[in-house]
């Protein structure tokens, strides 16, 4: 019994570390391969104006349309009670106010986690015969987007942000991996989202 119980605890931990891993790799990779759409995962806004973290994921968004990554930019994300506007509106706002056209913008108003965020902005992708997308979020979250994403059916890879809260000291991105890695797991065995949403996004 005692040896059961050590071999599941030494599993449990080459699970877990195995997963941190991954994250801290993808987290690393910036891929600008062309693709139909570049997507800004939601963060938190106010009253129309982007949360730090959220001008930062916008900020790289803005940089990898303008090397022609993709011709149109997607915002993501729903609001919460008593907000005036959604992430996804006040992400386009900003996208707009930086120069990028209009008719390059599209928000996706719908999402309260990362998963239906996810699946929303694939449907509507698919409506419109897109199945290519760079994900643009924190480092940290880079792999749980595309994982999400290719199991949603679409072709993904990641560019994200350098810059904002989240990376700013080794006790954010601490965090941020073992954050990352807790959500990961949980979505892997139960496909249902574990978005804490992000606290460095209030």
């Amino acid at each position: 019994m005692r040896r059961l119980i050590v071999g599941a605890v030494l599993m449990a931990l080459v699970l877990v570390l195995g997963t941190a891993v991954r994250v801290w790799q993808v987290a690393r990779i910036d891929d600008d391969t062309h693709a139909d759409a570049i997507l800004v995962l939601g963060a938190a806004q106010y009253d129309g104006t982007p949360s730090s973290v959220f001008q930062a994921r916008l900020g790289q968004a803005y940089r990898l349309f303008s090397r022609g990554v993709a011709p149109l930019v997607i915002t993501v994300g729903g609001k919460r009670p008593g907000d005036a506007y959604t992430e996804a509106a006040a992400g386009k706002i900003y996208l707009a106010d930086q120069g990028i056209p209009a008719d390059r913008l599209l928000a996706v108003e719908t999402g309260s986690d990362t998963l239906e965020s996810i699946n929303a902005v694939a449907t509507s992708m698919r409506t419109r015969d897109l199945s290519s997308v760079v994900l643009v979020s924190d480092p940290w979250h880079s792999m749980r987007t595309r994982t999400m994403a290719r199991d949603a059916g679409l072709r993904a890879w990641t560019a994200p942000t350098r810059t904002g809260p989240s990376v700013y000291t080794r006790e954010s991105q601490f965090h941020g991996i073992a954050r990352e890695t807790a959500a990961l797991l949980w979505y892997k065995l139960t496909h249902f989202p574990a978005d804490f949403k992000y606290t460095a996004e209030q």
